[in-house]
């Protein structure tokens, strides 16, 4: 963040991060700087971005039409996916050679369900996909013994069985949005390449590479605070929670939470224990609270949704902010954090993950506060499993850097051609129309 002021030529900041895995996980690796991201597309990308076909839709409960967001969305029998919007909404984009016959959609709670692929080019109109609430019959469902703790033990001591040993090459879409108060300030989108490193003891840590990126922004010459955000796709593949345990479920940290096995449901198609987990001490970083979704099954961590135990103010403000203006009082009012996995054959990998961040700031002596509102995403569209290339030091998106620093403003409605993305939803769609349009101005 930046403080500007018209009369004194000075440049203040404060380092906002995005919740507490930059403070720890990745400490090592904020020493190494800030580097400039060279954006570019091969030809054969360019040259292969007709070759698909697009399907649009909405994801609805069969019974109540009500919209179900961030819905998983793939291509039945492949590696492509994506993931509705928060208005339940989605684009997926299928390459004409995959041969693809059926989507396939699911939801906590709903069966999954299976769609054939009918392409709706011609059709203003998006298709409604229903999908049906599911019961999990406890009768048929073999329950071990009631104790949350122990479940969440004995799912991380299968993460090897569960979950990849050997890296996965990923593609994902990043989403970053600031607002303030209700109207937005800044909108940053990037297509990744990501080195996802084993689910094993390793010195490795997930790589990023941007392949494509834009922007917009809009920051009034009245604003005296300019919020920036750090890390860029790098913060949400550390809220992979099973492969970077540190957060919440390290064996030390552990003892210091309250579990409650809370409900059984189904979660892709799987029945999965619920299992909620609170502090019960007071340490000298914040603890968090939310819920832990286990296969029965399997013992793998399939979900988790989590906000920041926020009751000390300043212990929480720590792990946001490292410089601050003088006279600046920066408070954190909310933080809730969401990361699911997908099951593929008899191993789950990353799919989902989002952040979100409410604050306020103000100066001493003033009467107004200033409301922000800082929220990330990312969506795993496409896994590669052979043939994996480490990402070079040289390539990689620096956790120290901030996205928007580096990338261009928007200039087409067609920028991503054949990548898959998550469908902005009507507030960000509308944010980027304005946008568009005063770029187009200047």
């Amino acid at each position: 963040m930046y403080h500007n002021s018209e009369n004194r030529a000075e440049k203040r900041f404060i380092n906002l991060t995005n919740m507490k895995t930059l403070a720890g996980i990745i400490k090592k690796s904020l020493k190494y700087g800030v580097m400039v991201i060279a954006l570019a597309i091969s030809a054969s990308v360019l040259a292969q971005e007709t070759d698909f076909i697009s399907i649009s839709g909405v994801v609805k409960d069969s019974k109540t039409k009500d919209r179900l967001f961030f819905a998983n969305v793939s291509v039945h029998g492949t590696n492509i996916g994506t993931v509705a919007n928060s208005d339940g909404e989605f684009t997926i984009k299928i390459p004409k050679d995959a041969n693809a016959s059926e989507l396939e959609i699911s939801h906590l709670g709903y069966e999954n369900k299976l769609f054939p692929v009918m392409s709706n080019e011609n059709d203003k109109n998006r298709r409604e996909f229903l999908l049906n609430p599911s019961s999990v019959e406890i009768k048929s469902v073999v329950v071990r013994p009631a104790d949350p703790r122990a479940i969440l033990s004995q799912a991380m001591s299968k993460v090897s069985q569960n979950y990849s040993t050997e890296p996965n090459s990923l593609t994902g879409f990043y989403r970053e949005t600031i607002k303030q108060r209700h109207d937005y300030v800044s909108i940053a989108e990037a297509v990744a390449e990501i080195y996802k490193s084993a689910y094993r003891y390793t010195i490795e840590n997930d790589k990023v590479k941007i392949l494509k990126a834009r922007k917009s922004s809009h920051v009034k010459k009245s604003d005296t605070l300019m919020v920036k955000m750090q890390g860029g796709p790098n913060v949400s593949l550390y809220l992979d929670l099973v492969r970077y345990p540190d957060l919440i479920l390290n064996s030390e940290d552990m003892p210091y939470y309250d579990y409650k096995l809370l409900d059984i449901v189904n979660l892709n198609d799987e029945p999965t224990y619920v299992i909620s987990f609170s502090p019960r001490a007071t340490l000298e970083y914040p603890l968090y609270s939310g819920k832990i979704y286990v296969s029965v099954e399997t013992l793998a961590i399939t979900m988790a949704e989590f906000s920041m135990d926020l009751s000390d103010v300043n212990k929480a403000t720590e792990v946001f902010v490292r410089k601050k203006p003088a006279g600046l009082r920066f408070e954190p009012i909310s933080t809730s954090y969401l990361v699911n996995y997908k099951k593929d054959g008899d191993k789950y990998y990353l799919n989902y993950m989002r952040s979100e961040i409410k604050f306020r700031a103000d100066w001493r002596r003033r009467i107004f506060k200033t409301y922000y509102t800082v929220m990330s995403e990312m969506a795993i569209t496409e896994r590669n499993t052979q043939n994996v290339n480490k990402i070079s030091y040289k390539e990689s998106f620096r956790p120290y850097t901030v996205l928007t620093d580096k990338i261009n403003e928007y200039f087409d409605e067609d920028y991503w051609g054949s990548y898959n993305i998550i469908q902005p939803d009507e507030s960000i769609q509308a944010a980027i129309k304005r946008f568009n349009r005063r770029y187009k101005k200047d």
